[in-house]
């Protein structure tokens, strides 16, 4: 199924960094930034990570929360966060259900070979739990800033 703007984000049920179970419930009345990257402690991924981390507060202050999700475990995921000093949560998805359910993971191509991996893919989601943006594709580097511009037009009603 196609997501689409307006429509109710996917549920989830992962393991975060530390270990606990996080669902989309977990942040009903809230704003969120969910975003997919392929794999902890590569050069890709931790810049864009990292940029999320820099920005933390910006979106804080526009009300979002933000969290990153991977295949990793919950112990890389703790082992990254720490080594970044990062304020949000890392959610891991080894079975790929977030990464099927809001549908990054895909076939890829790669110095001519196939194979099936992430897609770098951002999400928007509102207080009550509806897509406000979707992003596929990303730019490692410019994502996060260009998420946190897009939650300001949002709080701006733009």
């Amino acid at each position: 199924m196609e997501l689409k703007i307006g429509s109710p984000a996917p549920e989830f049920c992962l393991a975060d960094d530390s270990g606990n179970e996080r669902s989309l419930a977990d942040f009903a009345g809230k704003k969120l930034v969910i975003f997919f990257y392929a794999k902890d402690n590569t050069a890709g991924c931790t810049c864009q990570v990292q940029g999320y981390g820099e920005l933390y507060g910006g979106f804080r202050q526009l009300g979002y929360e933000v969290v990153g999700v991977s295949r990793d475990s919950a112990a890389s995921h703790l082992r990254f966060k720490e080594k970044l000093s990062l304020p949000y949560a890392l959610l891991s998805d080894p079975e790929k259900t977030a990464h099927e359910a809001y549908g990054v993971w895909k076939e890829k191509t790669m110095y001519g070979k196939k194979s099936m991996g992430t897609e770098r893919s951002s999400f928007v989601i509102d207080e009550n739990g509806r897509l406000l943006g979707i992003f596929r594709k990303v730019n490692a580097k410019a994502n996060p800033g260009e998420m946190l511009a897009f939650c300001a037009q949002q709080q701006k009603g733009l």
